[in-house]
């Protein structure tokens, strides 16, 4: 049986600032980061208490795919306090956060405009 997602690829157009951005702000851990392809790197990283990886994969073959909504949704204990966190270090938010009968939730974007939801559990 399938246990979890091993792996989520984003598309990024500087993997260094990337790499910056996941870490410094997010507080993601690099687990991989080895060259691949030509000037190209295989980076993995992870959230503190996450088991699937992002994947931070160059969009040069197709510059198209980095920014817009990825479908990725990050959990968080407390989402009103994860924002407040974020946003002070500098974190792009589309709208604070919303109150829904599941839950809250609100959109953050990285570096290359790749839209995420931070929800709560």
């Amino acid at each position: 049986m399938i246990s979890h997602i091993k792996l989520v690829s984003v598309p990024v157009k500087n993997q260094q600032n990337a790499v910056a951005f996941y870490t410094e702000k997010l507080g993601f851990s690099v687990i991989v980061d080895e060259p691949f392809g030509s000037g190209e790197r295989w980076i993995e990283l992870k959230p503190p208490q996450g088991q699937t990886r992002l994947v931070l994969l160059k969009s040069n073959h197709h510059p198209d795919r980095a920014g817009g909504l990825t479908n990725i949704v990050f959990t968080t204990d407390d989402v009103e306090q994860t924002y407040f966190d974020l946003k002070t270090k500098g974190v792009r938010f589309k709208e604070p956060p919303n109150k829904q009968s599941w839950g809250y939730f609100t959109q953050f974007e990285d570096l290359d405009g790749n839209v995420f939801v931070l929800a709560s559990n």
